[in-house]
């Protein structure tokens, strides 16, 4: 015989996590009753069918909104964790028709992909999913493991870092490095430097920075790169977006590190020339992140491949990546 909390499993109605489940997303009797097909009254209660069989409150009304107790919040993602699983185990092996897909994928990541992926995978998904809606967020640098593991974000686009072990990361590229200035950037044209051309590294850490940062970090990989050859740069702005570093560079006579390849992509049309930087640079992997529990998701796993497609090719002029890269 099982017992949880003192509780006999066998004497729990199972169908009730559902109604535990949606009530956790949509904190209204109303609004988790239209998730799961119940009317308010049949979730009202099944939520003291709840409240007597796990002994808690579960949930305070918060004005019009029902606040989850704390016990409640600690049953959230074990919760979602069995529901997903079981849902997985029970749909048998599916096919997947992306052209009769209606589904919502929400991604996180920088403006980078705004410019190098999201034209593509718009112009992909019209074509042969129309039904698929995605939603691009702002990748936040400090919370994205927890926006996997709420259920916020299905996929986080970034480079590759210590995951917790219930996460799941494939690479898609490596991304080297370039300077952008304004073209005919006056201290630039008159030492004589062509764009392709390596700036001088004097030059360089005499000129202006802009740098990329959602937290308004005054150093960032350039500096470890210029600390390892003894120097330093000087950073007079910080921007927590690449379009407003590239902004910010073309009417000014700053300089910026970016992406080689979203360097390229924005340089004709906003008047930018591209440089090399002075010092060896690292070379970040860059890849996709997302929860196991979405891993054998068939529209996940579409889309997954998709992105991949999209991507490989900024990897075509870099160093091969590890492993083949190609695991879904």
């Amino acid at each position: 015989m099982i017992i949880i909390h003192g509780m006999n499993l066998r004497a729990f109605d199972l169908n009730l996590l559902r109604v535990l489940d949606a009530l956790m997303r949509d904190q209204s009797t109303t609004l988790a009753g239209q998730r799961i097909g119940l009317s308010q009254p049949a979730v009202s209660a099944a939520l003291g069918r709840l409240r007597a069989a796990l002994n808690d409150p579960l949930f305070v009304r918060h004005g019009q909104r029902l606040e989850p107790t704390v016990y409640a919040r600690s049953l959230e993602a074990p919760l979602r964790r069995i529901l997903d699983d079981l849902e997985l185990l029970l749909s048998g092996p599916a096919t997947f028709d992306p052209s009769q897909a209606e589904e919502t994928f929400k991604i996180s990541g920088s403006d980078f992909f705004s410019t190098m992926l999201m034209p593509d995978l718009g112009e992909r998904l019209a074509r042969e999913a129309p039904g698929i809606r995605i939603q691009m967020v702002d990748l936040v640098p400090d919370n994205y493991v927890a926006t996997l593991e709420s259920y916020d974000v299905d996929l986080a686009l970034l480079p590759s870092l210590d995951h917790p072990e219930w996460t799941a990361f494939q690479p898609l590229f490596n991304s080297s490095f370039a300077v952008i200035a304004r073209r005919d950037h006056a201290r630039l044209k008159r030492a004589g430097v062509k764009p392709g051309e390596a700036i001088p590294i004097d030059l360089f850490c005499d000129l202006g920075h802009v740098l990329f940062s959602p937290e308004g970090n005054l150093k960032a990989m350039g500096d470890a790169a210029l600390a390892k050859v003894g120097r330093e740069r000087r950073v007079v702005m910080t921007m927590p977006t690449f379009g407003g570093v590239c902004g910010a560079v073309a009417r000014s006579e700053h300089i910026a590190l970016i992406p080689q390849q979203l360097a390229h992509e924005v340089a004709a049309g906003i008047a930018l020339a591209v440089y090399k930087p002075p010092m060896p640079m690292p070379l970040p992997l860059i890849g996709m992140l997302w929860h196991k529990r979405a891993t054998q998701s068939p529209p996940h796993k579409w889309l997954r491949g998709v992105i991949a497609e999209l991507m490989y090719p900024l990897n075509a002029d870099e160093p091969p990546l590890p492993g083949g890269a190609r695991a879904q």
